[in-house]
């Protein structure tokens, strides 16, 4: 699994392109990747903060991760400013935690862990995203099967289960 380093300016895209500081992964330092650029990485910067991170396409054939205003302020970076990172493989695929509320559910309802299984990490993420922002269990429960009876019948439109 490599571990690829870098050292760089503190950039930001385009307004129109969003606005994001960014830090640049060259499609070379992609490719060493086996998942290539689905893969889930940590980045670390400064060897002080680690984050789970996604790459996003520049559009000249390079990859950026997003680099928050609030680890920017963490490190004490602006615009301009040079620092090193490096990023490696995430171990956990998902490169998110899976709520308790979620794990719960899954080991209750062998449906439920059928149609979560078959859905794309991606997917994985958007609905762990939604149900960490509700703080009631009960419509976390809700929400949870909500999603997952949406893609069950995407899922069975496709053949997919």
């Amino acid at each position: 699994m490599p571990r690829i380093h870098f050292q760089q300016e503190v950039q930001q895209l385009e307004k129109r392109k969003g606005g994001y500081y960014f830090l640049k992964i060259d499609k070379e330092s992609v490719e060493q990747f086996e998942k290539k650029r689905a893969t889930r990485l940590v980045c670390t910067i400064n060897d002080e903060l680690s984050y789970s991170c996604g790459l996003n396409h520049l559009g000249d054939g390079n990859f950026f991760i997003i680099l928050s205003n609030k680890n920017l302020k963490k490190l004490g970076l602006e615009l301009g400013d040079e620092f090193s990172f490096y990023i490696e493989e995430d171990p956990n695929p998902l490169g998110v935690a899976i709520p308790e509320v979620l794990e719960v559910l899954l080991a209750q309802d062998p449906s439920a862990k059928n149609i979560f299984e078959a859905i794309t990490d991606g997917k994985k993420r958007s609905l762990i995203y939604t149900i960490a922002r509700v703080k009631d269990i009960d419509k976390q429960v809700h929400n949870i099967m909500d999603f997952l009876q949406a893609e069950e019948l995407k899922l069975r439109a496709k053949n997919l289960i």
